[in-house]
């Protein structure tokens, strides 16, 4: 059997050699058997984990259930009670499994999505421990199919009534909503079509970034309509919903994300940690709530 030696600074490093069955050993952090191998040229041992990302966990087993509980919503607390783990095993966990849905989630797109001809955007608005401290999360799908192309997070400064107190307690907070809205429009440039259709609400600051990065494209405004309670407030009091697919999927992520709940004391603490968890949410929601429809 023929393997790649991993060991870089083996005088064989990247090339292909005959390599001495190690046997196995039995990995306490999952209770599976590893198969291992040796190298005869530098005479170190490798096996099928050695490059794993999870190889130095201890309790590597929790991962896929910690991802289905915290895509079902349930909170970082309740999830380390459920899992029998620390809270602080799972806070560690979070942006470890966000790297690896990011990283699932370009592939996934990459290899099974064609270009797409009609996207649907909008902000979801949510909060950083207080509403005086408003959250914005741009999010972008593919019409009909429901499957998230992108998303990202952006602090806000607050609006209406509260706006008074909140530059009283937590001073002038900077627009960062351009600054999301760049990104998630540049990282759809691979993704859609250069004449695609976009749709989205009658946001005036929609237009120029669709403009910008899709020049061939035709945006479509639609007016919004009232929320209904079904959906907290994201479905529409409407027969015919023109931009179903992107509320229909606000209404899932404040249903499935515990800390996107309206009325909720589940509240995001830090921008890193809610842009981890959507993170992972969007590569379930992808690749096994669509499926499972």
């Amino acid at each position: 059997m023929k393997l790649l030696c991993h060991n870089k600074a083996c005088s064989s490093y990247n090339s292909w050699l005959e390599i001495i069955n190690k046997g196995f050993y039995f990995r306490s952090s999952d209770s599976h058997w590893v198969k291992r191998w040796c190298c005869k040229a530098c005479g170190k041992n490798f096996s099928t984990a050695t490059e794993n990302p999870a190889r130095w966990q201890k309790k590597r087993r929790i991962n896929p259930q910690l991802v289905k509980l915290l895509s079902s919503n349930n909170s970082m607390r309740r999830s380390a009670l459920l899992l029998n783990v620390d809270r602080k095993t799972v806070a560690r966990r979070l942006p470890f499994l966000a790297d690896l849905a990011r990283r699932s989630q370009m592939k996934f797109l990459k290899d099974h999505q064609q270009l797409i001809h009609t996207v649907e955007f909008d902000d979801l608005e949510t909060l950083e421990h207080t509403k005086c401290k408003p959250i914005s999360v741009a999010l972008a799908v593919e019409h009909k199919s429901r499957k998230i192309l992108g998303f990202s997070v952006s602090s806000m400064p607050s609006k209406g009534l509260l706006a008074k107190s909140s530059r009283e307690k937590y001073g002038f907070r900077i627009d960062q909503r351009p600054m999301g809205w760049e990104l998630l429009f540049s990282s759809l440039q691979s993704l859609v079509v250069p004449n695609a259709e976009f749709r989205s609400d009658s946001n005036p600051h929609y237009t120029q970034y669709v403009k910008r990065y899709f020049p061939n494209s035709s945006h479509i405004k639609i007016e919004g309509k009232r929320g209904a309670v079904t959906g907290q407030g994201e479905l529409k009091k409407v027969g015919f919903d023109p931009l179903f697919s992107i509320n229909h999927t606000f209404a899932m992520l404040r249903a499935n994300i515990c800390r996107l709940i309206r009325k909720t004391w589940c509240t995001t603490k830090k921008l890193e940690a809610l842009s981890d968890h959507i993170a992972i949410y969007v590569n379930f929601h992808n690749q096994v709530l669509l499926k499972n429809h």
